[in-house]
């Protein structure tokens, strides 16, 4: 199996993965993986730019947090004007109606760099503060919090200013999602150096268990991510500097790695099981034969049927990423959380 998974890697081009992997399956060295999608997707999308309009003075920092709650609306973190937060006495937090109308603000001092986003179905807003480039300070970062709607501060998990790997502390918190029954996961370490591990708490924050290490193989980890779930209850994780995703049943047990979705930065799943991959990452030195862009296909059988591009056209460079953070609402429009042109984009169906 390791030669096999090592033998398609070398093979995979940017849209070739498939046939490797039937050639592999054929002479035995793997298991039959999801079917890829092969030669150019279409991109069944239209761009609209400047589409949220912010305060009259303000202007967007780097981002990667969105989501869309119940209503549609869409909820964009970004970092105060620049990528940090940190000593900034600006809201970072934003929600927006469905035409782009600001309906509220708030969360200033509360964050230093928002990175992952999600929204529970009582409309509170959970953000994770993976502290970035913020200098060591004590009461900085390495945090979840929930807010309600409105902005009031209702939990924090982990604790402020303090990095490390336990029950009640994180390094780096890049994602965190709640499942239907309440239990909460969190994606926990940004970039190689975190904690690259999942973990499960409870609905009131306590500690259930934790699973993952830094590693190539199934269940390991170099970057998780971004966080999403399917109707099955699976849990979609974006290994990113392993590009690929991995999926898992709630207990932390296997199921899946797929890598026909580029190196993904974010992950959204929406009520079809269609699954969004936004890879802002790949490039010639980063999984190259992959292009950057947003991947769309099915969280079921992980066939990729369609691909929004990256704006820029040279991959290589890293100042524009475009897309890190994605999100869908129920019309089928898409939203990128753009960190390098330091926007947020719509993307409507044709």
């Amino acid at each position: 199996m390791e030669r096999g998974t090592r033998l398609l890697r070398s093979l995979r081009s940017s849209f070739c993965a498939g046939a490797a992997a039937l050639l592999l399956v054929s002479f035995g060295l793997i298991a039959p993986a999801p079917a890829v999608a092969q030669g150019p997707l279409p991109n069944p999308y239209r761009t609209v730019e400047d589409w949220a309009q912010l305060p009259d003075g303000r202007t967007w920092g780097a981002m990667s947090a969105v989501y869309v709650d119940a209503d549609d609306n869409v909820w964009v973190a970004d970092r105060c004007e620049a990528n940090l937060c940190l000593d900034s006495d600006l809201d970072p937090i934003f929600l927006f109606a469905p035409d782009g109308s600001l309906i509220r603000s708030f969360g200033a001092g509360e964050i230093v760099w928002p990175h992952g986003m999600t929204v529970d179905p009582e409309g509170n807003v959970w953000i994770t503060d993976a502290v970035g480039y913020a200098p060591v300070r004590d009461g900085v970062g390495h945090v979840i919090k929930k807010f309600s709607p409105e902005g009031d501060l209702l939990m924090t998990l982990g604790a402020e200013g303090i990095a490390g790997e336990g029950e009640k502390i994180f390094n780096k918190p890049s994602d965190v999602l709640v499942a239907p029954d309440g239990n909460i996961f969190v994606a926990d370490g940004h970039d190689e150096g975190g904690n690259n591990r999942i973990v499960k708490l409870a609905p009131d924050g306590s500690f259930i268990m934790a699973w993952g290490s830094t590693g190539l193989e199934n269940g390991e980890f170099r970057d998780p991510h971004a966080l999403a779930m399917d109707s099955q209850g699976r849990l979609f994780v974006a290994d990113r500097a392993n590009s690929r995703i991995q999926i898992f049943d709630q207990e932390g047990n296997h199921l899946a790695t797929w890598t026909q979705f580029g190196r993904p930065s974010g992950l959204f799943i929406d009520a079809n099981d269609m699954l969004y991959a936004a890879d802002s990452e790949s490039n010639t030195r980063r999984n190259p034969g992959w292009k950057r862009g947003i991947y769309i296909g099915s969280a079921r059988d992980g066939w990729v049927t369609a691909f929004i591009p990256d704006p820029e056209p040279d991959p290589d460079n890293a100042a524009t990423s475009a897309a890190e953070g994605v999100a869908v609402d129920s019309q089928g429009n898409v939203y990128g959380a753009e960190v390098g042109p330091r926007r947020p984009v719509k993307y409507v169906p044709r």
